[in-house]
């Protein structure tokens, strides 16, 4: 099995670190791929950046030639895993619904802790869209921008641990999702001082991807992602 995971913005650093996550968490057999965009921002923090990063790796996955039997969009709170559902048959699997379906499955509440205050809103809006926010109690910024979690660590680490500790007291969460790709590997620091469960979207992803894989499950192709209509394209892609 080979699974395709993209993450969302230009920084090949972040694409390492996404990569080891989702390879520690593969089954025996199981190929992951980290795959970078070849254009877009280097790192995603709002909506224009978001959108940009939807075409990026739609086109990104497009250009890959190797067979593969599933994409995990690694992007929290991010546009574009229905045009991959469009483009391709196999199961895409976005991370912020990941972790929150998988948050469901371990208590009543969950909370997500994300980096900074305006991805906020498009990490709710995805959440809603996909049906999972009757139950999750807040949406928090560490105030730590994606970038931050490379170049300061451990400031990082703390910023979010404490967002995720007044998660549960304050919110009542009884579970918490970390709320961004690069924050892969900081599940053990937030389980010692939050005492609850701790999804990382990556992680959670995989597992899902491998499973529907294994089930011999495609995604439906009769109306929603039905594939995009032939049609002429002008001017795309933008000629250099």
């Amino acid at each position: 099995m080979r699974i395709l995971v993209v993450n969302v913005n230009t920084t090949a650093s972040i694409t390492e670190s996404i990569g080891e996550q989702a390879a520690g968490a593969a089954s025996p057999g199981t190929e992951i791929v980290p795959l970078t965009p070849v254009f877009g921002a280097e790192s995603v923090e709002g909506n224009y950046e978001s959108y940009l990063a939807a075409i990026a790796v739609m086109e990104t996955v497009r250009a890959h030639r190797e067979p593969f039997d599933a994409i995990i969009q690694a992007g929290y709170g991010e546009h574009g895993r229905e045009g991959l559902q469009e483009l391709f048959d196999v199961p895409v699997v976005d991370i912020t619904e990941a972790a929150a379906s998988t948050a469901q499955f371990l208590g009543r509440s969950y909370s997500v802790v994300t980096t900074l205050d305006r991805t906020v809103p498009l990490i709710e809006d995805r959440i809603a869209a996909a049906g999972l926010s009757a139950r999750c109690a807040s949406v928090r910024a560490s105030g730590m921008a994606v970038l931050d979690l490379e170049r300061d660590p451990q400031a990082a680490v703390d910023a979010i641990a404490d967002e995720a500790a007044r998660a549960v007291q304050d919110d009542r969460a009884e579970v918490i999702c970390l709320g961004c790709g690069g924050m892969s590997g900081l599940t053990e620091r937030v389980v010692e001082r939050t005492g609850v469960p701790v999804v990382d979207g990556v992680t959670a992803a995989v597992t899902i991807a491998e499973s529907l894989v294994r089930l011999g499950l495609t995604t439906s192709k009769v109306r929603t992602y039905a594939p995009p209509r032939p049609k002429r394209i002008a001017n795309w892609p933008p000629q250099r």
